[in-house]
Parts: structure tokens; C-alpha cells; sequence
């Protein structure tokens, strides 16, 4: 008779840098298992028959599979099984929601602490890292037939992995010097360091993508030109045009974007000026606009620039707040003041055309709007000044509108959003597929990955019937 299995409701704590250090430096916050602690976080999952787990996987990883390698110590089957269904498996253990998704369904998560899945995932990830050689998988024999991939993000990483793995031609465009499109400038070097993008693309280019860099699809040349070279296009070119707050005095200096102002960081490394070429000013009072993970990156990022003082203003309560429920307490720990329904309403400037500082007023919560979250309402005579020489806007993008605007036929939302047949990825054009930001606006990387899957899937089906 099998031995019951006893239930361990304890979660195996990953170590990070103290805040009182991390807050000044750029190196990863979290610093990952050791090889003792993975195996001992993955004993504690039950194996369970009806795996909840994977139904609230975008890609569908085999995750119970994956962590009894872990348990057995079996790392190489482990990476091997998590690579079967994503490309981006060090990417997705730092980033990906894993509590509102897999562990969220975990049956740990009833009574204590699920399985810290994410953690898991990365660790098999960095395990492979350390090995002197990577294991490539067997790629199916060409088939003649040439794909395009437009963007390298998370959506199109995913079409080109899983492209080139069935025997198709494949090359991704980037518009930008480096790939990895949001990977790359829009998530800071301490929650996803640079070295961890590049190794991942590094992998698709051994499994044979092509990659081209500083080429803009809708600019250089535009889709219906690239139709003539390619048997299928993806577009997945994300959300890259930012949100304002259309109030008097954006356009001062010491205003910024979340695009702009992570871009400069991460992509063009401000963070190691002089070393690179490209500075970014040295704030000391910072707000920043917003409650998602990216006004957390913002934050965190502008008192590793050496700020003095940096707040988050929410228009709503803590309770409302999108971001994530780590990056909100690791934002906290480092220091991160937080204005809750408050909301900016005016900046004003020196004579100089610098911020010097913003009126606000403060807010109450009304009845839900149609985001299910109460609705913020303005409180008349509250208005208040706050002094401060830099404000992030992180309020949220709209899709990139390069690719809709150059291409006639493609059908576009209200929003900017190119329309797809969900179940597909198929757009108005054919042999055109999309995913991602530019179909769902700004959503989640694990989210774009899906999207790409079920492209890819479609997409095969597409070029081996034609």
C-alpha cells in the first residue's frame, strides 16, 4: 500500500538582497534557489491526479512533470520538460503571475502556501545556464516554407520557437537595436537582468531563427511588400504608445513617459552612465503615476538612480492596486512612499521649464465601473500641492500603430487593436496572424506567450495544407 503523502503547507522562501542595499544597486533582487532548497520545494507537490495546475497555464506546461524532476534531482529531464512548452522558461519563472494563474489553482493554496511554481521554473532554468553545454531539441526537417515574425517579444519568441521546431523558415524582425521588445526596455535589469533576455534569444538563433534588428515593418517596408517574400506573417509588435494624463503641463521637462523613461534605462543601460551614452537625469523628489507593476519598476528604478524621495499617487486604495502583490511589498521595503486615491490634476514649472511641483486632489471611492474595481470620485476643496522635479506617467499604452496605419485592409478596433479570430490568431488579411499587446493592449508576457502559441499552432496547420 502506497504511503500517504503529508501535507507540507510551508512555501521554501527564496533569498533576495536586504532592501537597505538592493534599493541603490541594479543587481536581481531575488536571488534564486539554491540546489537543496528547489528540491525541497518541489517535494512538497502532491502529484495530484487532475492537475488544477496546468488548466491555468497559458502554454500549457506539464507543471507537476517538471517539478518531479526537480524532486528526483533530475534537472536536466526538467528543463527538457519545460522547454517542450516554453521557449522563455528563465523569462517566465521571475515574471510571469504565477499567483494568479497555476499556484492560484494548486490545491496547496486550500489550506497554506501553493507550490512556488515560478521559482521552481526558474531554477531549472538557471541550471541549464551552468551546464557547459545546452541540449538542443530535434527539429523537424525543412519544409520550404518562409515565416516572418514582426517584433521580438514574448508573443513572437513564442511563434518563432515554435515555428522553427516543425521544419519552417524563420526570421524576426525587430525595430529596435537590441530584441526582446518589452523583455528588453520596459522590465528593469533588477527584476529580469539583460544576460537573461539574451541567453533566451541566443537559444532561438541555435535552433535556427533568423534575427534582424533595426528594421521597422510599416517603415522600412511595409507588409504588403513582405507578403511578396513570406508564406505567413505574426505580427506582434505590442503596446509601445504611451498614456497621458491630458493635464496642464506635460509637456514640462522632468515629465516622462514610463516607455521613455524605462526605455532609456534598460534598453540604452542609463543606469551605467558614463559608460554608456546615454544619461538621464538625476531626480531627487520623484512621482510616479499609477498602480501596475510597470509604476512599480518605475519607482524602484528612480531610487536606484539615487532619488530621495519617490512616490507612487494611485487614484484609488490599496485594495484596487493592479500591481503584483511582490512588487508592491518590495517597492515598500525599499522605500517607495505611497499616495493612495490621490490624483494629479496640474503640474507647474520653474522659470526654467523644469516640474517643480503638482496639485492634486484626493479622492473617494464610488460604486464598480466597468473594470469590476470601485469607481475613484473626485473630493471637492481637497486639493493639495506636492513639491516634486520629476513625474512618470504610468498609466497604461495603447498598441504600437505603425503596422495598422501603413497597412490598408488590416481591421483595427476602436482601441487600435488589430482584431483576431481568437481561437486562431488569424487576422482580416490573409496569411497574417497577430498576438499580444497589439491585440489585447498591455496584458501580461505569459498572456502574449499563449497568444503565440495558438498562432503557431494555426499557423503550421496553414502551411502544411498550402
Amino acid at each position: 500500500m502506497a504511503e500517504k503523502k503529508t501535507l507540507n503547507l510551508n512555501r521554501v522562501e527564496m533569498p533576495k538582497q536586504p532592501h537597505f542595499i538592493r534599493r541603490r544597486n541594479f543587481n536581481e533582487v531575488a536571488l534564486g534557489y539554491t540546489p537543496e532548497m528547489a528540491v525541497a520545494e518541489a517535494k512538497r507537490c502532491l502529484q495530484c491526479k487532475k492537475p488544477l495546475c496546468i488548466d491555468g497555464c497559458p502554454v500549457e506546461i506539464d507543471i507537476p512533470g517538471f517539478i518531479k524532476c526537480i524532486a528526483d534531482e533530475d534537472f536536466a529531464g526538467s528543463i527538457k520538460l519545460l522547454k517542450e512548452k516554453n521557449c522563455l522558461p528563465a523569462v517566465c519563472g521571475r515574471v510571469c503571475p504565477q499567483e494568479e494563474q497555476c499556484e492560484i489553482k494548486c490545491i496547496l493554496s486550500k489550506k497554506g502556501a501553493p507550490i512556488a511554481v515560478g521559482r521552481l521554473e526558474r531554477y531549472a532554468a538557471e541550471w541549464e545556464a551552468l551546464q557547459a553545454q545546452i541540449v538542443l531539441p530535434e527539429i523537424n526537417k525543412n519544409t520550404g516554407k518562409k515565416v516572418a515574425v514582426i517584433g521580438s517579444g514574448p508573443a513572437g519568441i513564442t511563434v518563432a520557437g515554435d515555428l522553427i521546431l516543425v521544419g519552417h523558415d524563420v526570421t524576426m524582425f525587430e525595430a529596435l537595436h537590441e530584441p526582446g521588445g518589452v523583455l528588453t526596455y520596459g522590465i528593469p535589469e533588477f527584476r529580469l537582468p539583460g544576460r537573461v533576455v539574451s541567453r533566451e534569444i541566443d537559444y532561438l538563433q541555435k535552433l535556427g531563427v533568423k534575427l534582424v534588428c533595426n528594421y521597422v515593418v510599416g517603415k522600412t517596408k511595409s507588409l504588403k511588400k513582405m507578403l511578396e517574400e513570406y508564406d505567413a506573417i505574426f505580427l506582434g509588435t505590442g503596446a509601445g504608445l504611451p498614456w497621458f494624463m491630458e493635464i496642464p503641463g506635460e509637456n514640462l521637462n522632468g515629465v516622462y513617459s514610463a516607455n521613455e523613461y524605462l526605455t532609456r534605462v534598460n534598453l540604452m543601460r542609463a543606469f551605467q552612465y558614463p559608460k554608456t551614452y546615454t544619461p538621464v537625469k538625476r531626480h531627487k523628489k520623484v512621482a510616479v503615476v499609477g498602480g501596475g507593476n510597470v509604476a512599480m519598476d518605475c519607482a524602484r528604478t528612480a531610487l536606484r538612480l539615487g532619488a530621495e524621495e519617490v512616490y507612487i499617487v494611485y487614484r484609488r486604495s490599496r485594495t484596487e492596486l493592479p500591481a503584483r502583490l511582490e512588487e508592491f511589498e518590495n517597492a515598500e521595503e525599499e522605500g517607495v512612499i505611497f499616495h493612495f486615491l490621490t490624483l494629479p490634476e496640474k503640474l507647474f514649472g520653474d522659470e526654467n521649464g523644469w516640474l517643480k511641483e503638482i496639485e492634486c486632489s484626493r479622492m473617494e471611492l464610488g460604486e464598480p465601473d466597468q473594470s469590476g474595481r470601485r469607481k475613484p470620485i473626485r473630493i471637492d476643496g481637497s486639493e493639495f500641492i506636492m513639491p516634486m522635479d520629476a513625474c512618470i506617467v504610468a498609466i497604461g499604452n495603447s498598441p504600437n500603430p505603425i503596422i495598422p496605419n501603413s497597412t490598408p485592409g488590416l481591421e483595427v478596433s476602436k482601441k487600435g487593436t488589430i482584431v483576431v479570430d481568437e481561437n486562431t490568431g488569424k487576422t482580416s488579411m490573409d496569411r497574417v496572424w497577430a498576438g499580444g499587446d497589439i491585440v489585447t493592449g498591455a496584458a501580461t508576457v505569459i498572456l502574449a506567450m499563449g497568444a503565440g502559441r495558438k498562432a503557431a499552432r494555426s499557423m503550421h496547420e496553414y502551411l502544411t495544407n498550402s
